[in-house]
């Protein structure tokens, strides 16, 4: 299979996976995921190159799993044993970004931030922000990511127009375009987000842009309870005031992602272990966004926050960055297993003390922040032990599953959830999604460990 390989990418980018110098790249930033052990680590340069190395891996029956930027929570970059790992880290180009149509054309390795920053010469945005900036568009599509910016601008899936792709046998398909809309048959665009490198392998990603919104107003708001949260999320949104940033923390993350962040942002101690409110609200004229500012302050005052701090621009930026780097705030503070899921937002609250309770049965501690405006939670346990650590995770996502959530919101499944999702799915559907996997991919080539089982 070497030489295939280098006749398709060039000897010079094809490594054994048993090389010490790729051991970084045989898993991603799941905890629960041990590395897997490929046969080969390849570096193709466009699509035609990945064409020949998925052509090669099949002739020689090896299972082809892709990676962007490593940066995912579920173990979907993660390789089985004897695999060929296609990094993307070489097809890293911004092919254009056209300003009247609003959209941009990009390889799938290109980085998130340099992205937006292209974007912004423009006066325009690209919008997903997950929490890790350096994070590749291919990998974002991959598993339809969102981050603190869904509740205005939703995730992944609301921003892809087209792409480019390759199927298990070799073929190269697009679909979409540059189009705002399309009535033409299935919609394979949707079908391929969040596949996780299961059904194709994205070679180029069309894009929607948005307006850049210079002007910023973030309030920090105290509650005594996340019922109490709750209850204010959905008066917010249903107010109009549409936040760019809703996020909900709790007093033990709250603590953890400022000390992580060397964040000392004067709250009472009193208030500290509060249930926390973090709301950002953006738009074009500072006037405007001052006028729904001083509404929000006063709607949570009247829903019963214990105070409502309006943050100065640098410490709110600050906290803000240091909300979307809070995974690596409870990695840092010992946390054995980090996960999301979805739950519908009215049963946020609900959720959050369940999943606590889960914890408590199988002495695990639980903590928990999440994106309060799409019932998005995410959550870090503490449990040593494996057995009750896996006891503690299939009940919190049965928990749920039972409010009538999802287990994953923005990280994908991977190969940390499959069981779960296998397991807690609705068998029907799964089974429909089993068979679409198997017309696309008959053979099993492309990461077969992945997502069903």
């Amino acid at each position: 299979m070497f030489q295939a390989l280098a006749d398709a990418v060039g000897a010079e980018h094809v490594i054994a996976g048993d090389d010490p110098s790729v051991a970084d790249l045989c898993a991603d930033e799941a905890l629960g995921v041990p590395a897997g052990k490929p046969a080969y680590v390849v570096w193709p340069a466009d699509r035609d190159e990945v064409v020949a190395v998925v052509r090669a891996a099949r002739a020689a029956g090896a299972s082809v799993t892709a990676r962007g930027a490593g940066t995912g929570l579920s173990g979907a970059a993660t390789p089985d044993d004897g695999a060929v790992l296609l990094s993307f880290a070489r097809m890293d180009r911004i092919l254009e970004i056209d300003p009247v149509d609003a959209v941009a054309v990009v390889q799938p390795g290109v980085a998130l931030e340099d992205l937006d920053a292209a974007a912004g010469e423009h006066g325009l945005t690209y919008p997903v922000h997950p929490g890790e900036q350096t994070a590749s568009l291919g990998g974002t599509v991959a598993t339809n990511a969102g981050g603190m910016r869904a509740v205005r601008y939703g995730v992944t899936r609301a921003h892809v127009l087209g792409l480019e792709a390759v199927l298990a046998d070799g073929t190269v398909v697009r679909t979409g375009g540059r189009l705002a809309k399309m009535s033409s048959g299935y919609d394979l665009t949707q079908l391929l987000i969040g596949s996780e490198g299961t059904l194709a392998l994205v070679t180029e990603v069309i894009v929607r842009l948005h307006p850049h919104l210079p002007a910023r107003r973030t309030v920090l708001a105290p509650f005594g309870s996340a019922d109490a949260v709750t209850a204010a999320v959905g008066r917010i949104v249903g107010a109009g005031l549409a936040p760019t940033v809703c996020e909900y923390l709790d007093g033990p993350t709250m603590r953890a992602v400022c000390a992580a962040a060397d964040l000392t942002l004067g709250l009472p101690e009193d208030l500290v272990d509060a249930d926390h409110l973090l709301v950002e609200l953006a738009g074009r004229r500072a006037e405007r966004v001052d006028e729904d500012a001083e509404e929000l302050a006063d709607t949570l005052s009247a829903l019963g926050a214990a105070e409502v701090f309006d943050l100065p621009a640098g410490s709110a930026r600050r906290l803000v960055e240091a909300r979307e780097k809070a995974f690596w705030a409870v990695k840092a503070a010992g946390a054995d297993e980090i996960v999301d899921l979805v739950v519908p937002r009215s049963a946020m609250a609900a959720f959050l003390g369940r999943a606590r309770a889960v914890g408590d049965a199988h002495g695990s501690r639980v903590l928990g922040c999440g994106h309060a405006g799409d019932g998005n939670v995410h959550l870090a346990v503490f449990q040593p032990d494996a057995e009750q650590l896996a006891a503690t995770l299939h009940g919190v996502f049965a928990a749920g599953i039972a409010l009538g959530g999802a287990v994953s919101g923005e990280h994908g499944v991977g190969r940390a959830k499959a069981h779960h999702l296998a397991e807690l799915g609705d068998p029907g559907a799964l089974d429909v999604l089993r068979r679409v996997r198997a017309a696309l991919d008959p053979d099993g080539t492309l990461n077969p460990g992945c997502s069903l089982r």
